[in-house]
């Protein structure tokens, strides 16, 4: 026999304490810790539980009964349904705080290791319109919101185009407007989306994979350039000549637009890496500056997503790795070297981990005798290898393959012992042959830059044995989200 669940309890003035991990807040009542999504601390609220574990519960506000003193006003229409920027609510001081306190809170908590006092976070001079890329779906099915369901209101057009809705892959939230990336992006979206329903294209139906209209993405460019990339799912000649159409449409409409690209995906998720992307007009890549290089970047690259913020993290990068005038280091135990000072045999050869289309490796390669950069991505290393030469950099090479795997030490026999390690894995970290084979290699300096404080805090204290933590800076990459990158410096113990 089936037994009824009890309905969990509604609590009521409940004050919000402090800000959590992922974005949310929370609240202790009595012994137990309450974690709600956007709340600020100092609101007080009815909160209606919707999970509740030993020592702690989850649950959502249903009432504002007074207002935090510290909350500011969401500039976004979608906030609080969409499931982007969910500090909007909270002044960015305070978000820097948060962030500065998880990434100190997770090397002391999970990584157990002495550590330096933590440098003050580094703001992003923008706080909207600070992204160079932004991806939407289309879909034939909208995500209501609970106000719009409670209505009754009938929605009698379905096709939407905008974010997918957290937990609901066939389902599309509309976006009218986003705030994460200059306007261009919202002129694009609203236009293909008015397009497709005067002329009366179909929009993908992701449970019976069916639909024109997949998804598209744009990217900008700091030097000029603009791109645009729609996703078909092309099964028919019919839907063939509707792309076809389409693209005039853009092309006649945006001639800002300077890379105009499409993809045929029938497969069964959204990713295209694997699938060749057409040209029909301008060019297949945009540029990007940073400093004087240029990187030539593609429909499949990575680039980091905030553009003028990554400049200011790959200088933390740069200082930690060769010193504040970008003098070098020269082996395990030896003196500082400055270039100016030096021949090419003085300065340092540098391994550049998970180096992606090889930004730090080319960003650092002046102040290296020699950068090595290795990537699981083998699209992304043909990338590297381009800007280097684009750059007229000389002293880059690039290996496609699994880290674990490159990264042995018949690989460093090979290619030589490095004076510096700088690595910047996924949110998953380094695997443990990764540290292990780093370790053997014994660099003067390890540079480890994170988007996840907690992998890269299990990873300092396999590291502990021989490296100790010089320096840790904090870099805010996301304005209004919890993410945080963190770079930190390890030296070898003498």
């Amino acid at each position: 026999m089936s037994r009824t669940r009890k309905p969990l309890p509604l609590l009521e003035n409940i004050m919000i304490a402090d800000i959590a991990a992922e974005g949310k807040a929370l609240a202790r009542v009595n012994d137990m810790v309450v974690f709600v999504p956007f709340a600020v601390p100092g609101d007080i609220v009815d909160i209606q539980l919707t999970r509740k574990k030993h020592s702690y519960a989850e649950g959502e506000v249903v009432r504002f009964r007074e207002l935090s003193a510290q909350r500011c006003e969401p500039f976004c229409q979608h906030f609080g349904v969409c499931g982007g920027c969910k500090w909007q609510m909270l002044p960015y001081d305070l978000q820097l705080a948060a962030k500065q306190r998880q990434v100190t809170d997770a090397l002391r908590r999970i990584g157990k290791v002495e550590l330096p006092e933590c440098s003050p976070i580094m703001g992003s001079a923008k706080t909207t319109r600070y992204r160079n890329k932004l991806e939407f779906g289309f879909c034939n099915r909208r995500w209501l919101t609970k106000e719009q369901i409670r209505s009754g209101e009938a929605f009698e057009r379905q096709d939407s185009v905008g974010y997918h809705a957290t937990g609901a892959f066939d389902k599309i939230l509309p976006i009218e407007q986003c705030h994460l990336m200059d306007p261009v992006n919202d002129r694009l979206r609203i236009a293909i989306r008015d397009y497709a329903y005067a002329h009366g294209l179909t929009f993908f139906a992701p449970r019976e994979h069916t639909g024109l209209l997949r998804g598209m993405m744009v990217r900008t460019s700091n030097t000029g350039g603009l791109m645009l990339l729609l996703q078909f799912c092309i099964q028919t000649e019919a839907e063939q000549q509707q792309a076809d159409a389409l693209l005039a449409f853009v092309h006649a409409t945006f001639p800002e637009v300077t890379s105009l690209l499409w993809v045929n995906n029938c497969k069964f998720n959204d990713t295209f890496g694997d699938l060749p992307v057409e040209v029909y007009a301008g060019d297949d890549h945009i540029f990007l500056a940073m400093e004087e290089l240029r990187f030539k970047v593609g429909p499949k690259s990575f680039y980091q997503t905030n553009t003028d913020q990554a400049l200011e993290l790959y200088k933390v990068v740069r200082e930690f790795a060769f010193g504040p005038n970008h003098a070098s280091i020269k082996g395990e135990g030896r003196d500082a070297l400055s270039p100016d000072d030096a021949d090419d045999s003085g300065l340092p050869l540098v391994y550049d981990l998970y180096t992606g289309t090889g930004t730090i490796a080319n960003f650092v390669a002046r102040q290296a005798r020699h950068v090595i950069g290795i990537e699981y991505v083998a699209d992304a290393i043909e990338d590297a290898k381009a800007n280097s030469r684009l750059n007229g950099i000389g002293n880059t090479e690039f290996f496609a393959g699994d880290m674990k795997d490159m990264l042995t030490e018949d690989f460093i026999r090979e290619h030589g012992r490095p004076d510096i390690i700088i690595t910047d894995p996924p949110r998953a970290g380094m695997h443990a042959d990764v540290v292990r084979v780093m370790l053997n290699a014994a660099p003067g300096r390890i540079v480890y830059v994170s988007c996840n404080p907690a992998t890269q805090a299990r990873d300092l204290a396999l590291l502990d044995e021989a490296y100790r933590v010089c320096r840790i800076q904090p870099v805010d990459m996301f304005p209004h989200t919890q993410h945080v990158e963190n770079v930190v410096l390890l030296e070898r113990r003498a």
